[in-house]
């Protein structure tokens, strides 16, 4: 087999499109973040921070309102760290005059507003609440007389029993032998032929049938997942609007966490001696995920290898995030699991899951996601123990949010209202795992990589991932998928 096939190169002429669904942060949030954490370190801001932070926007040709808004935002972080208020001697000095602070004005005026959308907002959650609807799906389950796989059965009768138990081999041939029957459906038997050989029961002919699909090595797309791509790749528990809220809050999140860990001196430093160039660097591991940042329309953050460091990928908080590769990704990895690896850990990228990586916990995702909804609309019912948890998280955000930003999230909270005003961030979180884990498959295109990663991981849930890339790979989800990139 030729040394190009593991060489993570595109299709000739591969269509580098616009990179788009990635968390990002501008020059603004980038410049102006470290410069304000530096001068409210200490509790107060004296007259010639402030006039040194007024020259550093003029020269920086940064909007004063903007700026005010992010510096309430770190003011806010810092104030419900340190238990402390920020003193800005310039206000103080102002308002000591006799001068009308128009901070003041504007806040007085705002909550005229929010207090007039609180009787609405309880009525509206009040029906809300009235609707709870229970979700039953007996699809998989069949009739008794139905038990046996019968050969006149359809394509999705049959794709709803995988879905019920992936690792039956007679309803896997069956499901192979349907798509035999249909012209239009023939070149999905290869993949069906991928997971009898995965669990070890092909035979003569179904393996010759697998390895038609991965003939040429590393898939080569000629074009970049699409954004219509992204929705058939989502898993299908996987609440798009639940993400969609969280992506309006993620910038400010990341921004959040790394001015803290700035001010704490704990921001991670990574030695720029490790920093990658992908297009000089002769990495497997480092041309791989540049490879994989193209063909899922993320692009590829900054990478760094570091051999000392035991683990495989791991995110490095910074402006902008950062990707250490560590020994398990340097060395003894097949290029099919690079490729699985770097599929799933780039598919965190992407806005609407990006707050997972900053935030392991369901509980403070939880608390995220009730401060994102509190901010579209300020009047949410909450107990005094959880609004003492949400509303510095709110307080924190909210002025690092463009007015635009804001209206997102007003209308994602009507949305959420309309479909009930209910969600499951433990089900939604592991739902965004599963579309990692299938963003990875896409690119590795071979099972036996995916576990040997999960293996890598955390083998105690293997088998349970690796029952759902079963139904991925046989599903119409991944054939449309590989349309998409143009794959035969």
């Amino acid at each position: 087999m030729a040394t190009d096939q593991f060489s993570f190169e595109h299709e000739e002429g591969f269509q580098h499109g616009e990179l788009s669904g990635g968390v990002r942060l501008g020059r603004f949030e980038a410049h102006y973040e470290e410069l304000f954490a530096e001068v409210i370190e200490d509790g107060v801001i004296t007259l010639e921070e402030r006039a040194r932070l007024n020259k550093a926007a003029d020269a920086l040709g940064l909007d004063r309102s903007r700026l005010r808004r992010l510096e309430e935002a770190l003011q806010a972080a810092y104030e419900a760290r340190h238990k402390v208020r920020v003193r800005d001697l310039a206000v103080v000095i102002t308002a000591s005059e006799g001068v009308p602070d128009p901070r003041v004005a504007a806040l007085e005026h705002r909550v005229a507003e929010l207090e007039g959308q609180v009787a609405e907002l309880t009525k509206a959650l009040d029906v809300a609440r009235s609707q709870v609807a229970l979700d039953v799906d007996l699809s998989s389950m069949a009739s008794p007389a139905a038990a046996a796989v019968d050969v006149e059965v359809t394509l999705d009768e049959l794709a709803r029993r995988v879905r019920g138990d992936p690792r039956d081999v007679a309803l896997l041939r069956s499901l192979l032998r349907a798509y035999g029957r249909s012209p239009a459906e023939s070149g999905r038997q290869s993949l069906v032929a991928q997971a009898l050989v995965y669990l070890g029961v092909a035979n003569e002919d179904e393996r010759a049938l697998a390895v038609r699909c991965r003939a040429d090595g590393l898939i080569k797309p000629a074009r970049p997942l699409s954004a219509e791509g992204w929705k058939v790749l989502f898993h299908p528990d996987e609440e798009l609007l639940t993400g969609q809220i969280f992506s309006v809050i993620a910038p400010a999140v990341l921004l959040g966490r790394v001015s803290t860990l700035r001010r704490d001196k704990a921001l991670p430093k990574l030695d720029s001696v490790l920093r990658q160039d992908p297009r000089l660097s002769t990495l497997q591991a480092v041309r791989c995920f540049s490879w994989a940042g193209a063909i899922l329309g993320l692009g590829s953050p900054p990478l760094y290898a570091d051999p000392e460091s035991p683990g495989a990928v791991e995110m490095i908080l910074g402006v902008p995030p950062a990707v250490r590769l560590g020994a398990r990704a340097l060395s003894g990895r097949s290029p099919f699991e690079l490729a699985f690896l770097a599929g799933c850990h780039l598919a965190w990228y992407r806005e609407e899951h990006f707050v997972r990586l900053l935030v392991p916990s369901i509980v403070d995702l939880e608390d995220l996601f009730l401060a994102a909804l509190s901010i579209a609309n300020p009047g949410i019912p909450m107990s005094a123990n959880m609004k003492q948890r949400v509303a510095p998280l709110a307080r924190a955000i909210e002025p690092m949010l463009e007015a635009a930003a804001v209206d997102r999230l007003r209308g994602h909270f009507l949305r959420f209202l309309e479909e009930g005003g209910r969600t499951n961030l433990q089900r939604w979180a592991t739902a965004a795992e599963r579309t990692a884990a299938r963003a990875g498959l896409l690119l590795a295109n071979d099972l036996g990589a995916a576990r040997a990663v999960f293996e890598l991981e955390d083998p105690g849930t293997t088998d349970a991932r690796m029952d759902d890339l079963i139904v991925f790979v046989t599903s119409d989800r991944y054939s449309k998928l590989r349309a998409n990139l143009a794959l035969g």
